[in-house]
């Protein structure tokens, strides 16, 4: 995990972790919330992850008044 940033790290162990537990769709603020970062950090990194991470599939699915992103490890 070396090619991702500390923050990307974090996104990435939380999404793994919850993923795990059960969990598919996500939220910037709410993934902010849990590892204590902003939503505008997570918001910005999760596209990025996106296309960066083999492991984690993040997938943009739905935009009400936040979008929403559905994680799958693979």
């Amino acid at each position: 995990m070396s090619e991702y940033t500390d923050e990307e790290q974090r996104i990435i162990a939380y999404l793994r972790e919850s993923v795990g537990a059960g969990e598919r769709y996500f939220r910037a603020k709410n993934i902010a919330e849990a590892i204590g970062l902003s939503a505008k950090q997570v918001g910005s990194r999760l596209p990025r992850l996106a296309e960066k991470s083999e492991d984690v599939e993040i997938e943009k699915w739905g935009r009400a008044r936040s979008t929403t992103w559905r994680v799958t490890v693979g």
